[in-house]
């Protein structure tokens, strides 16, 4: 004999017992937007209380300022109402999932994703791009971190409005400063403005190490790290030493900075790092007198790229001088003109790198412990 369970149909014009397993049921059935998942799949569901025919729904969001929040609420109401549901409210928390990785590396304690910001080539942004997406999570209301990962020339902290060197003489020794949402650390803290580094490979190595692992992060969703250009100690040394939810891997139009960066794709897979995806920094400049949009170093080269190397495009950031500006200024655009288009960029891009985190922590396959 086969037992099926019963379904439970009402009578027409009759509402079915609302229980917490009708609407786990239902739950089922609704996908998240932007995760392609179903709610249950997701571990998004958070309890509900039940009050005759009404429900409260509260569920746990993977990501803050969720993209398609209205259009996920949207799916949740009818689903609900199908089991009987009349009135139906939904409340939300946040709770970044953390990526596991692999196992063979250790976390790092209160982190619980490490994003690289990569290039293979110099000159390309990619410490704005790395500047501007930290701001962009943080204030979506993340918690965030930032390391400069570029011993031999840190720029992070010009870009913050920190002058090199300023630590140096500090009793706690290296140390996160928070600065617009961001905890920010660099090598540059300590080194005096204008003076040379020259290490070698093991001595960076070493330095990265000790940046991922003695410094006190606190409780951190998102931890970024500015790689430096080419395939150098810093990157094996992180991939090595902390488990890496994934990597952006930045580029500009030209051709030999797309030749790069798919070098630098290489990289990571053979360091078995995910790559979230490639933006394309300096894509246009549009002219402030006349509005004309002008692609001077070409345009839509990373997208192409992107498309030949099965990868996904994050997004493109235009040329601008008011990007230029807040780097040498350290006011990074994203916190002091939001409707800038090159703001509005960085943080559509941020948006997806919260998603490409969220799909490989709640996704990933469960690490099987060996006995």
């Amino acid at each position: 004999m086969v037992w099926r369970r019963l379904t439970g149909r009402a009578e027409k014009g009759e509402r079915m017992a609302l229980t917490d397993e009708t609407v786990r049921d239902a739950l089922r059935t609704v996908r998240d937007p932007q995760l392609g998942r179903d709610l249950i799949a997701l571990r998004m569901f958070d309890g509900a209380v039940i009050n005759g025919d009404a429900v409260t729904l509260h569920l746990v969001l993977p990501m803050h300022g969720h993209p398609s929040l209205a259009e996920l609420e949207d799916r949740v109401r009818p689903a609900l109402e199908r089991v009987g549901a009349a009135q139906v409210s939904v409340e939300t928390r946040v709770d970044v999932p953390a990526w596991q990785g692999t196992g063979q590396q250790a976390a790092i304690g209160g982190v619980k994703n490490i994003i690289a910001v990569a290039s293979n080539k110099g000159g390309v942004g990619k410490s704005t791009i790395a500047t501007n997406l930290a701001v962009a999570l943080a204030q979506s209301g993340a918690a965030v971190g930032l390391i400069d990962a570029d011993a031999t020339g840190p720029n992070l902290p010009t870009m913050f409005g920190l002058p090199n060197g300023y630590q140096m003489e500090s009793e706690r020794g290296l140390h996160p400063v928070s600065r617009y949402g961001v905890k920010v650390v660099s090598l540059g803290f300590m080194i005096p403005p204008g003076a040379p580094v020259v290490w070698r490979g093991p001595m960076i190595g070493s330095a990265v190490r000790q940046l991922l692992h003695d410094v006190e992060w606190g409780e951190i969703d998102y931890l970024l790290i500015d790689l430096p250009p080419g395939t150098s100690d810093a990157s094996m040394s992180m991939a090595q030493e902390a488990p890496i939810a994934g990597a952006v891997v930045v580029s500009t139009p030209q051709q030999v900075a797309l030749e790069d960066a798919s070098k630098a794709v290489t990289m990571f897979e053979k360091l078995d790092v995910p790559v979230f995806g490639i933006v394309e920094n300096m894509s246009y400049f549009i002219t402030p007198d006349t509005g004309q949009r002008v692609e001077i170093f070409g345009h839509g080269g990373a997208r192409d790229a992107a498309d030949d190397l099965e990868i996904d495009f994050l997004g493109e950031v235009p040329l601008a001088t008011e990007v230029r500006a807040g780097g040498d200024e350290g006011e990074p655009i994203v916190a002091f003109d939001a409707e800038n288009p090159a703001a509005q960029a960085f943080a559509s891009i941020a948006e997806r790198v919260a998603v490409k985190v969220a799909a490989s922590a709640l996704l990933q396959a469960p690490i099987i412990p060996v006995l």
